[in-house]
């Protein structure tokens, strides 16, 4: 039987280790938003490192923005270091007319939210979005892709499917943005949502996922597949989600069945 060495070395570098373990200390809050770093002295002395080497992990975390700072001052952890998503907010339906509710929530909590719609149009979608909405091989849906920024930062890269028979001649096949968002749209469609479904897993970023979020380089992100079933479990809505995995994290809050 093969073993495990729980010892095995990490084969990092030095400074990218000292990078993960304070950003592992600012993102679980031992260190909170607005407070400093220890000094690089005390950091030589618990990582047994040259200054040089100091120096430079703390170049990541700033890449990463998850720490400001500059010569000769204290490097600090950002206020807004990790912000919480709670994934229902986004299904929630809005009057006509109203902002979506993922936008009006960033703005309640004190931040500025925009999207900015990249492509609205006909595409073959990736496999695993195929197999969500049911459809055959080389079968086309209607694509509306676009990015979520929050205080001009980009949060979020979003591609949303849709069946043609459903999204043809309405609002959602339009390069627009839709206010309230599209569960109010379907809504009004006669599609109302009923169930959502998330399967979420951490993978390194594509190039356009790691250019549209601005990463620094290989740092993980949170993969998000959604399916929306409307009447009869029919499937209305399939949407990939990608986040920074450092900047982000899901909040879900679950009621114990009886």
């Amino acid at each position: 039987m093969p073993t495990t060495d729980d010892n095995a070395p990490d084969g990092r570098s030095l400074h990218a280790r000292i990078a993960a373990d304070l950003r592992d200390e600012i993102m679980s809050g031992d260190l909170a938003p607005g407070a400093k770093l220890p000094s690089t002295i005390h950091l030589k002395a618990r990582f047994d490192a040259s200054s040089a080497t100091v120096q430079k992990a703390l170049q990541l975390l700033k890449e990463e923005r998850l720490v400001i700072g500059r010569a000769g001052a204290a490097v600090t952890v950002r206020e807004n270091r990790q912000r919480t998503i709670d994934p229902t907010g986004s299904l929630t339906t809005a009057p006509t007319g109203a902002a979506y509710p993922w936008l009006a929530s960033a703005a309640a909590h004190g931040g500025t939210a925009r999207s900015t719609l990249l492509e609205v149009g006909e595409v073959t979608p990736p496999a695993d979005v195929a197999a969500a909405l049911g459809l055959q091989d080389a079968q086309a849906t209607l694509l509306r892709r676009q990015l979520l920024h929050i205080d001009d930062e980009p949060a979020e890269l979003v591609c949303s499917y849709y069946p043609l028979e459903i999204a043809l001649g309405t609002a959602l096949a339009e390069p627009r943005r839709i206010k309230g968002g599209t569960p109010t749209l379907l809504t009004e469609l006669g599609f109302p949502p009923r169930l959502s479904v998330d399967r979420v897993s951490a993978r390194v970023p594509t190039q356009e996922q790691c250019g549209a979020l601005r990463l620094p380089r290989d740092l993980p992100v949170l993969r998000t597949l959604r399916t929306v079933y409307g009447d009869g479990d029919r499937p209305l809505e399939v949407t990939v989600m990608v986040k920074a995995g450092h900047l982000y994290e899901l909040r879900y809050e679950f009621t114990p069945e009886p």
